[in-house]
């Protein structure tokens, strides 16, 4: 099957979720049932991919989900999947340090920022956390803002609430503000 990206939706608490692998591994998910994130990933294919046929095949990604039921059931607190990044060497090293935030924990921008030692990038940081072509597995919802404010999820911030209580962090330590701190 080289040159296909097979996709499957599955459902999930936070509702549906694309997900998307090469041979090599899982590279994307996406929010949204089939009609939403289609569209999205072709768009994210046509930047990454060229030539990439995508093939609908629910059995592919059954490694990918079955990992993610657990995680929802509060069974796995880390995953095991073979994944590929597209992206940036930046980015990349962003994805990277967010999987070293350990379950159940957060992380600031800036303390991201200090991990990759580019001290001064907080933004940048904030902009390949945006980025991020596997949310959940790569965990970016445990990213928060320096005054500990719950700040931006690709998701929105209820999916991102959900998963952080879904992981026991208590909600009670984050700011109220609406203020959009990186």
């Amino acid at each position: 099957m080289t040159n296909t990206l097979q996709y499957t939706i599955m459902d999930s608490p936070i509702g549906p979720l694309l997900l998307a692998s090469t041979e090599q591994g899982l590279c994307f998910i996406e929010f949204g049932d089939e009609e939403r994130s289609l569209p999205s990933l072709q768009r994210w294919c046509k930047k990454t991919f060229l030539g990439m046929t995508l093939v609908r095949d629910e059995q592919w990604n059954e490694p990918v989900k079955a990992q993610l039921e657990e995680y929802f059931a509060g069974l796995r607190h880390t995953f095991d999947l073979p994944f590929v990044l597209y992206g940036t060497p930046f980015q990349k090293s962003v994805w990277t340090a967010l999987t070293s935030i350990p379950y159940g924990e957060t992380r600031s921008y800036k303390d991201i920022a200090l991990a990759i030692g580019a001290s001064k990038a907080v933004r940048a940081i904030g902009g390949a956390n945006n980025r991020n072509p596997i949310p959940v597995i790569i965990p970016c919802h445990r990213v928060i803002g320096s005054n500990g404010a719950l700040v931006g999820y690709g998701g929105g911030l209820p999916i991102k609430e959900y998963l952080l209580s879904l992981e026991k962090v208590p909600l009670s330590l984050f700011s109220s503000s609406n203020q959009v701190t990186r």
